[in-house]
């Protein structure tokens, strides 16, 4: 039965995201059950794209990428993949008509992982940041708002900036292995040999933009998605104050967290807020 190869393919995508990201997965939990798996979908999709690029250094990952896309683009003319991933990602895109577009372009700045490893214009920069952050925030929004296009387009703007601001936070983080083990460099006329407090400042206020845009957003979605959204919100940026106090040298050099007993106490007060009706 169809319904129970999709059960699966639901299941495959739901331990994707629990597997590869327990923040995330934790972000998730506390989404309204209604949304949950097709946020779990949309991850799956996002993170087997990213770890061909990323990740599998002992094979061709351009073959391996050029099939995995048309195997996408099968699944979204057919209706259907053997792909558990691919499955459960279309049956979310015709679920809510998300726009062909928005996985075109997320397709196209993971394609530039196989070749380009420096950034050197704000443009090249923006437009990657777009590809791979800012419309996997508008898929997702495409879900919050159960298709309300009125409302995807007032939030729109916001879940872009949101999508930025977690993806900016992600590259300061991962400075060390981004530059050592893949050889990329994303942030532009940033040489990270010589990243001082200077240039780690300007990123960062940057990115403290973005989570201010984002938060007004946050403020306006569905009850559904709010409180998973906001709880997200403030894991990245505990992650982000932590990368402002640490020393740009330390930054370069190791990858900055925040411990388990940090995020539960994140969890809790996110919670209150919630409940107090702050957000």
């Amino acid at each position: 039965m169809k319904s129970i190869f999709d059960q699966v393919s639901f299941d495959c995508s739901r331990n994707v995201t629990k597997s590869y990201s327990t923040s995330f997965s934790s972000a998730v939990q506390m989404l309204a059950p209604s949304i949950r798996q097709d946020i779990y979908n949309i991850y799956g999709f996002v993170r087997f794209a990213d770890e061909i690029v990323d990740t599998f250094h002992d094979y061709n990952k351009e073959e391996l990428f050029n099939l995995f896309e048309l195997d996408l683009d099968n699944s979204l003319k057919n209706k259907i993949s053997l792909n558990p991933i691919l499955n459960s990602f279309q049956s979310t895109v015709c679920k809510y008509n998300i726009p062909k577009e928005l996985i075109d372009a997320f397709m196209k700045s993971m394609k530039l992982d196989l070749s380009k490893s420096v950034y050197q214009t704000h443009e090249e920069y923006q437009e990657y940041i777009y590809g791979s952050a800012d419309v996997v925030g508008l898929m997702c929004l495409k879900v919050f708002v159960n298709g309300d296009l009125s409302r995807y387009e007032e939030l729109k703007q916001s879940a872009m900036r949101l999508g930025s601001a977690f993806q900016k936070v992600n590259f300061l983080r991962d400075l060390k292995a981004d530059y050592e083990d893949l050889s990329r460099t994303y942030f532009p006329n940033t040489n990270l040999n010589e990243l001082d407090e200077v240039s780690k400042q300007l990123i960062i206020e940057e990115i403290e933009a973005d989570f201010a845009a984002g938060f007004e957003g946050i403020q306006k979605l569905p009850l559904e998605a709010k409180f998973g959204v906001y709880t997200a919100y403030v894991y990245y940026k505990k992650l982000l104050s932590k990368l402002k106090k640490t020393p740009s040298l330390e930054i370069k050099n190791t990858r900055i967290r925040v411990p388990d007993y940090e995020k539960v106490g994140l969890l809790a007060k996110c919670y209150l807020n919630y409940r107090l009706n702050i957000i």
